[in-house]
């Protein structure tokens, strides 16, 4: 609405508009600083006109009453623009400072171990995350980046959107992207971390900002003893069904496969077999099915006992 009718403004400086004018008024008024200029100076033509009496036959008329004492009436109208002006700065103050509000508040969201959940972002972007992990992001993105936290492990497939980055933030790295699918592993008391690509590309930077990598498709990047990126192709894409609820493991080494069994479930295993260390296991299992159903499927194949301390979360492997 750029313009209106000089008229209903007169009314309203009268007080004889409707509910619905006075709407219009307002609304017209938010929309544009030039509006309230425009506001302001017919205020000052009416005032005017009605200190002089140059109001038209009609006018004079319809309002005799209303202008039989001008000192009255003028301090009617002091009191009349004290409150618009205090309606429309405590209106604006509002709007402003509710959508930064809206803009920096952040939710977050914590997956138990041993489930998963998947959401979608205020941007549409969609998002599984993995047993404890944490996302935090912002309720309403802002207009010129898209940025999360990540402690865990989330898949995520990232809405295009080129004119706002989006960041994924962890305690080893920042990953930016603008649309694409990636898998990120970064649990923060963890050793292991990596990105894997799907589609798209990204950009991986060091947190003390002494090495990036523009990461390909089929590519799994992480970090060396050096401190700096490597990369591998994807040989095994089993490895992210855990978004299926499935954990898989491919010659992976009975090690490796404790480690797996820590992260998901949040427990801490302690391995004395020596035995049991020399050997190799292909094959999954559900996440839901919980760690004591995992070692009694591998006891099958892999000869060892173990006992659980339930005060302190801890298996130990015999």
């Amino acid at each position: 609405m750029r313009n209106i009718d000089t008229n209903i403004l007169y009314k309203f400086f009268e007080g004889a508009t409707s509910f619905e004018e006075e709407c219009r008024i307002r609304t017209w008024m938010e929309a544009d600083p030039a509006n309230r200029l425009m506001f302001f100076k017919a205020r000052r033509t009416f005032d005017a006109a009605c200190l002089s009496g140059n109001l038209n036959p009609a006018e004079k008329a319809k309002n005799k009453s209303a202008f039989m004492n001008h000192r009255i009436w003028m301090n009617v109208l002091k009191v009349a623009a004290i409150i618009l002006f205090t309606w429309t700065f405590t209106s604006l103050y509002y709007h402003f400072t509710q959508k930064e509000a809206e803009t920096y508040a952040m939710q977050s969201i914590y997956v138990p171990a041993g489930q998963r959940i998947n959401i979608t972002l205020p941007d549409g972007t969609n998002v599984w995350l993995n047993a404890r992990t944490r996302l935090d992001y912002p309720a309403v993105f802002g207009k010129d980046l898209r940025q999360v936290q990540l402690d865990g492990e989330a898949y995520f497939d990232v809405s295009k959107d080129k004119n706002r980055p989006f960041v994924v933030e962890t305690d080893k790295c920042n990953i930016e992207v603008l649309g694409t699918e990636f898998n990120v592993d970064a649990y923060p008391d963890m050793d292991d971390f990596s990105v894997s690509l799907l589609e798209g590309s990204v950009k991986l930077l060091t947190k003390n900002d002494t090495d990036t990598l523009l990461l390909k498709p089929s590519y799994k990047a992480f970090i060396g003893r050096d401190g700096r990126f490597q990369t591998e192709e994807i040989d095994d894409y089993n490895a992210l069904r855990w978004k299926e609820g499935l954990i898989c493991f491919k010659s992976a080494s009975f090690q490796s496969i404790m480690k797996s069994l820590e992260k998901y479930f949040g427990v801490s295993i302690v391995v004395s077999n020596e035995q049991a260390l020399k050997s190799n296991y292909s094959g999954k299992f559900r996440q839901t099915d919980g760690v004591d159903h995992a070692l009694r499927v591998l006891q099958k194949d892999i000869r060892f006992t173990y006992q659980r301390d339930e005060d302190n979360q801890i298996i130990f492997i015999r």
